[in-house]
């Protein structure tokens, strides 16, 4: 065996194509086929069941594709080693949560994995996870809710893992005085009268407050979330917002909350479970949520 046959094989695993293997990998489908074939007779096994739409792991591909991934990253370990070079993770996330929820987490990092270099790119949801699932970033830090990725309402790539690293409360916010202000909980209905400030669509705030508040109110569009507080702060409407954007204001009463907190984002980690790497990047993605 070698480690070029089962590049290979692992592609053509992860892709389901030796069309697919072979983009990924930078080669011709010709040579991506070749070396499955060659790995098939040094093993004297077929690895893979040949279908008019693909390729599907046999019972012996099933059984080699793990100790396959393992020597890979083992492969990789021992050049770093001898190369004398330091790990690199680069994350993608929302410009927001890099100035306020990243900080925390680098930290943790930087506490349990000393010999890593990270380096983190700005980047909205859509194209954070086509990046992710291309292989441009190692991962990307989002916000989602549920116990399934996407299920506050976007479609991730269907090969993309995830760990949770944290949470975000959001707060439905007005100015002082709003009529709502004491009454302890607050319905969708109850907001018709008001001007209900929002992010875009796509975004996560907004997402949020579409499932929570439905299509109630006057809606105004922002794209930024400090916009959104200082209209508020003047008295122009109610927004949900997250509480890292607001609790200054809701300490000092500048805002006020109408009910409790009506929803808490998870704080998501998404990667690619099918990389040579996965293993490595796993320990990472776990030590951040540590």
């Amino acid at each position: 065996m070698e480690l070029r046959q089962l590049r290979g094989f692992t592609a053509v695993a992860a892709t389901g194509t030796v069309t697919g293997a072979a983009e990924r990998l930078g080669l011709s489908p010709a040579t991506v086929s070749d070396r499955i074939r060659t790995l098939e007779r040094s093993l004297g096994v077929e690895l893979f069941e040949r279908k008019p739409n693909g390729m599907v792991l046999s019972e012996h591909g099933r059984v080699l594709l793990p100790e396959a991934r393992r020597l890979l990253e083992h492969a990789e370990a021992i050049r770093r080693l001898l190369a004398d070079t330091r790990p690199r993770v680069t994350i993608g996330t929302l410009e927001t949560l890099i100035a306020t929820r990243l900080p925390a987490i680098i930290g943790r990092l930087g506490d349990r994995r000393p010999d890593l270099d990270l380096s983190v790119r700005s980047m909205m949801r859509a194209p954070l996870l086509r990046a992710v699932s291309d292989g441009e970033l190692d991962a990307g830090l989002l916000l989602d809710t549920g116990d399934t990725l996407g299920a506050l309402g976007f479609t991730p790539g269907p090969e993309l893992s995830f760990v949770d690293v944290g949470t975000v409360r959001l707060f439905l916010v007005a100015r002082p005085g709003h009529p709502l202000a004491d009454t302890g909980s607050v319905a969708p209905k109850e907001l018709s009268g008001d001007t209900l400030l929002v992010t875009p669509p796509g975004c996560s705030f907004r997402m949020a407050a579409e499932r929570l508040l439905g299509p109630a109110g006057k809606r105004i569009e922002f794209d930024s979330v400090s916009t959104i507080r200082a209209w508020i702060i003047q008295g122009l409407g109610v927004a949900l917002l997250p509480e890292f954007a607001v609790a200054g204001d809701l300490a000092d009463g500048t805002l006020v909350a109408l009910g409790p907190p009506p929803a808490e984002l998870a704080l998501r980690v998404v990667w690619r479970e099918d990389r040579t790497d996965a293993r490595d990047l796993r320990e990472v993605l776990y030590a951040m949520a540590a």
